[in-house]
């Protein structure tokens, strides 16, 4: 079910007003099967894959909890390998198939391996990195395991954020099902703010950005120069106000009902250098890959080179984790080198920066490294959105192709419709733009504070005339458009 959809709209009001009427000991079995009837809206058969992972990594914490020595480490193996292994086979087995039919076509032999014809469960690479957190800090000793298999089973299916996250921690998401959380009006609307917040970044700009991009990332063999530079800063900013929009209405929606879930993103484009972003995008899943792999890896208890390597490593696996392509898998190594240059040069640069001087204005400075940040991070999107590594090639170097010629027709309309409005005109445009506006400078006035926070500090008349605004906008540009999926349930 798309948050975006006439059935979530009556779907949530009614899930949560039965929530709030039912008593304390029943409202768990009422979440789960609101989870479950939300999670079989897409494709109903793979609830059974869902509730395999549960059985098995239920049983795995009681097991793991209950062991000694060798035993624990057994427990955690076997819940491990079946997590992987599902992922394994619905996500990368064909794309494996077709590596090992290549390699062996360049010996003339065929491959004998079957391919698959399945699509990938929702939200499968969520849920599973949930379920292996679980298990993990059970083996780890900081979380005790669940006895009671309905309030783990919604743990992993809390339909909030089943499908595309925040990837939750047990410590974080497990008491809260037990905890009695009464009807409270200030809470209840800050909640519904954040999901009309995140539904005004998803309809009214990321899908009116999809638009754009897709006239180029469609035809991009047709396009260059301008064209390609515009769209792919465009999607920079699509895939954040899709993904970001999502966790907004996550969060919102479980903040309704007296849970509180970890933040997903903290205004990632403002950031200074690609560290930085990692810290701000998709909080969840880096910190995931932190907690779980790259500290397991020695993290910074090691030697300068194998220190890079292991950031290496966990950026080539967090590719890995996206999709089963090489695309993917050169994006995260992408991100790892950008981070391992950064680190071995980092006093080169501050000499040449002191040399420079630029320190002495330090909004300008700043603007530079936001402005790295963003060509940086942009130029790696490329890889993320093409369709093949083919068309991301073309893409990436036929970026400043023709630029020169095409400037020189930047005075006619017709041009600019086509290369810098891509083919929308200048009233969609223009709409846009606008939507851009209020939100970045609704991210410019946060800076670490929660948008409840900044809202509250205008004045009243201007906070309703924004409440309307958006709630119209929504309206308008939602209402004559099937509801398109969220980039992220891909993954």
């Amino acid at each position: 079910m798309l948050f975006n959809s006439l059935e979530f709209l009556i779907f949530f009001p009614v899930v949560t007003i039965l929530y709030f009427l039912m008593p304390y000991r029943f409202r768990w079995l009422l979440l789960l099967v609101a989870s479950c009837y939300f999670y079989m809206a897409f494709v109903p058969i793979y609830m059974l894959i869902l509730g395999f992972t549960i059985v098995i990594d239920y049983y795995a914490g009681i097991y793991i909890e209950q062991s000694e020595g060798s035993r624990r480490k057994m427990f955690l193996t076997m819940s491990l390998i079946t997590n992987i292994g599902v992922l394994a086979v619905f996500k990368y087995y064909n794309f494996l198939n077709e590596n090992i039919s290549f390699l062996l076509k360049g010996f003339a032999l065929e491959n004998p391996i079957p391919y698959l014809k399945i699509l990938l469960p929702i939200g499968l690479s969520f849920h599973t990195f949930q379920a292996m957190s679980y298990t993990i800090e059970v083996y780890r000793g900081k979380q005790k395991a669940e006895r009671h298999f309905g309030i783990y089973s919604l743990y992993v299916m809390f339909y909030p954020q089943l499908v595309a996250g925040p990837i939750e921690r047990p410590q974080n998401v497990l008491h809260q099902f037990y905890e009695k959380f009464d009807f409270d009006y200030q809470r209840v609307t800050d909640g519904l703010k954040l999901m009309v917040w995140g539904m005004f970044k998803k309809v009214v700009i990321a899908d009116r950005l999809a638009v754009m991009v897709n006239q180029v990332y469609d035809n991009p063999f047709e396009q260059k120069g301008i064209p390609l530079l515009v769209a792919t800063s465009l999607f920079s900013i699509q895939i954040f106000c899709d993904f970001s929009g999502y966790s907004d209405i996550a969060l919102g929606s479980a903040q309704v009902m007296g849970f509180d879930l970890m933040k997903n993103f903290d205004r990632p484009y403002f950031s200074k250098t690609i560290s930085e972003f990692w810290r701000r995008w998709h909080i969840s899943l880096s910190t995931w890959f932190r907690d779980y792999l790259y500290i397991s890896m020695g993290g910074n208890r090691v030697s300068k080179w194998r220190r890079e390597y292991n950031v290496f490593i966990v950026f080539l696996m967090s590719g890995i984790w996206h999709g089963a392509s090489w695309n993917f898998v050169i994006w995260g190594a992408m991100h790892g080198f950008f981070l391992i240059f950064a680190n071995l040069t980092v006093d080169y640069r501050n000499k040449i920066v002191a040399i420079i001087g630029i320190k002495k204005s330090p909004f300008f400075y700043k603007i530079i490294q936001i402005s790295t940040v963003f060509c940086l991070t942009s130029f790696a999107w490329i890889f993320f959105r093409a369709v093949d590594f083919k068309t991301a090639y073309y893409i990436a170097t036929h970026l400043f192709t023709g630029i020169g010629e095409q400037l020189s027709q930047i005075s006619n309309r017709g041009f600019i419709e086509k290369n810098i409005f891509l083919g929308q005109g200048i009233s969609n445009f223009a709409m846009v733009v606008f939507a851009l506006i209020v939100m970045e400078t609704v991210h410019y006035f946060q800076r670490g504070q929660s948008l409840r926070t900044v809202l509250n500090q205008q004045p009243v008349l201007f906070r309703w005339i924004l409440y309307y605004g958006i709630i119209l906008a929504i309206l308008f540009l939602g209402m004559f458009d099937a509801p398109s999926q969220f980039i992220y349930f891909q993954f």
